[in-house]
């Protein structure tokens, strides 16, 4: 029959209970992230299958096994966290935060051949899930007061921005960020946390920055930010699982479609661009490739080629 916090869940994002194995629900909290990793954690958010994956180990396989994606989601975030620790706060209705928690093998985890499409998978579900909702609604891209310009929905301007970001006509639209967490009592697979955060309805004025843009401001007409939400989500757990599956019954060959897949999608390929690592060193060139590995490599002026696999990455002006 389910607990009351269940069935609040399912009340507050239908769609994405229906889709997803399990859902956790919150008014508020600090992090969706934080909250997710500490339910791993204590053994309180399952995702190694159980019932749902048909019992057998691990929450992602290949073939036919269910892949178990697990969602957290809240109405206020009040400490979110980005790439090196940068912080950021959300608004009830105004923007999405939304943790997806799927398990997988450690070996695939942890093979740093393959672990970087991992991020990739994220990010390219996300952009799914938005495609879905976005065709769903019937939007269609609109000018600054809201015109229709003519454009249907769909991919038409949203894009990736390597390696966690979501751009949409060169705007920034929302961000992810993966986490490893250890499955208790279950030394042959982990959790991977996936935080996304995108603005849907946040008012041009109050954007964190002039880079920043909220969906709203290119697609309508939309439905309210917490069905918006809702929808996204649902079709991104959608999008997840058959990525998910997909890439674990063969990494290696699913990485060579994914390279393709995400370089077409790509804002930062062909651009000029700055890493900053955390050591506090830059590196600042074109980006010339995305690699085997999910990594980038920059060009700098004297000509030499660098390999970049972890950074923040920005997108330098034309």
């Amino acid at each position: 029959m389910g607990t009351n916090a269940e069935h609040a869940a399912a009340a507050a994002m239908p769609r994405t209970a229906a889709a997803a194995d399990r859902l956790v629900f919150v008014e508020e909290t600090g992090s969706t992230n934080t909250l997710a990793r500490e339910r791993v954690s204590n053994g309180t958010l399952d995702v190694t299958g159980g019932a749902a994956f048909g019992g057998a180990a691990g929450g992602v396989t290949g073939g036919d096994a269910h892949t178990v994606v697990a969602v957290v989601a809240a109405d206020r975030q009040t400490a979110g966290r980005g790439r090196l620790d940068h912080t950021w706060q959300s608004r009830p209705g105004e923007s999405s935060t939304v943790t997806y928690v799927v398990g997988v093998p450690c070996d695939i985890a942890t093979d740093q051949s393959v672990n970087g499409w991992l991020q990739m998978i994220a990010g390219l579900a996300t952009l799914d899930g938005i495609d879905a909702a976005l065709a769903d609604c019937g939007a269609r891209r609109v000018d600054g007061d809201g015109a229709g310009c003519g454009d249907d929905a769909g991919r038409a301007g949203l894009q990736l921005k390597w390696p966690n970001d979501i751009f949409l006509d060169g705007r920034k639209l929302g961000g992810i960020l993966a986490e490893l967490v250890p499955l208790p009592g279950d030394a042959a697979h982990a959790a991977i946390v996936f935080g996304v955060g995108l603005n849907l309805a946040v008012p041009a004025d109050r954007l964190p920055t002039a880079q920043a843009t909220s969906l709203h401001l290119h697609y309508g007409p939309l439905p309210a930010g917490d069905d918006l939400r809702d929808r996204i989500a649902a079709g991104t757990v959608a999008a997840l699982r058959r990525r998910l599956a997909a890439f674990a019954a063969n990494p290696h060959a699913a990485a060579g479609a994914l390279r393709a897949e995400t370089a077409a999608r790509s804002y930062t390929l062909g651009r000029r661009a700055v890493a900053h690592f955390v050591d506090g060193s830059s590196l600042e060139g074109e980006t010339v490739a995305l690699n085997a590995d999910a990594s980038i490599t920059l060009r700098d002026d004297a000509g030499v080629e660098h390999a970049v696999r972890t950074g923040d990455v920005g997108v330098l002006p034309a």
